[in-house]
């Protein structure tokens, strides 16, 4: 039988995120992505079992590249709100969506109990370093839709954060400037793109803390394939530093030796990150268990 907070609807959907982002001992939250065919969605099914049972303080489902997939998104995100034990956060976007869109998108976000919304902007379609062009009856910034979704209920919002300034952005000054207004708008925490520098992380996050009250929590993600990280790098526009780059490229020819060090290399990062006072982890899966898991072990979460 499941624990019910207030209004009658279970605890995990009613969890504040920020509330477990405060507690003494780190969180740990982790982040699937949208399931392309029936194959895929038994992998990332096998993968969200088996990371329940470490208890993350809660855990989010991606849009697709370019605010593809919003479809499967939402409906694995009501999945996991109504079949598990697990607090669902809510990706929403403003891609190629007008304000009616995003308040039904919202709406069936609601109905499924999720309370939780990780609000983005999100990248252009097609090519997702292309030029931003807002739905003509949509929204143009992320601190909108914080603003959109805090006017249709009760939920809490968090955003995106960039460790390594936004591709769109002229410097971290900029970027600090966006998360302030963000936090203005009704923005709870914030969540950073994948950190593979712990010095960037730090560094925006204290920005942040001396202007407002923002948990920030780092991204954190097990390379186990050295094209797949270089790919995504260029996507996200997040730089690789050379010391990663020269590990990862020493072993690129052994598939065992490249996940070894990728576990080694995340598991570093996750503790400075950690012993500098991070609220917690939030780890980049890939749909997969395995690896997410040895990090996880190896820094004693």
């Amino acid at each position: 039988m499941g624990h019910y907070g207030g209004g009658g609807r279970p605890e995990h959907l009613v969890a504040s995120i920020p509330a477990r982002l405060r507690e003494e001992r780190p969180s740990v939250s982790f982040e699937f992505f949208p399931p392309k065919d029936d194959a895929a969605e038994t992998v990332l099914w096998d993968a969200i079992r088996r990371l329940e049972r470490v208890r993350p303080a809660f855990v989010s489902v991606t849009y697709g590249a370019g605010g593809t997939s919003q479809d499967r998104t939402v409906r694995v995100t009501a999945r996991i709100a109504d079949e598990t034990s697990l607090t669902p956060l809510a990706h929403l976007t403003c891609v190629g969506q007008s304000v009616r869109d995003l308040r039904q998108v919202v709406g069936h976000y609601a109905a499924s109990g999720v309370r939780n919304v990780l609000a983005l902007r999100g990248d252009p379609p097609g090519d997702v370093r292309g030029n931003w062009t807002a739905h003509p009856d949509g929204l143009d910034h992320a601190e909108d839709l914080v603003r959109l979704v805090s006017g249709l209920g009760d939920f809490t919002l968090g955003v995106a954060a960039f460790p390594d300034v936004h591709p769109d952005s002229p410097d971290l000054d900029h970027d600090v400037e966006v998360l302030v207004r963000k936090a203005d708008a009704g923005a709870s925490f914030a969540i950073t793109q994948m950190v593979f520098d712990a010095d960037t992380y730090l560094r925006l996050r204290d920005r942040v803390a001396a202007r407002r009250d923002l948990p920030v929590t780092p991204g954190l993600m097990p390379v186990t394939n050295v094209k797949q990280i270089q790919r995504m790098s260029q996507l996200m526009g997040t730089p690789l530093p050379p010391a990663v780059v020269q590990r990862l490229e020493a072993v690129k020819d052994d598939p065992a030796a490249v996940r070894a060090v990728g576990v080694e290399i995340a598991t570093e990062i996750g503790r400075r990150m950690l012993d500098e006072g991070a609220p917690g982890l939030h780890f980049i899966t890939m749909n997969r268990s395995t690896a997410t898991l040895e990090v996880h072990e190896a820094l004693g979460l």
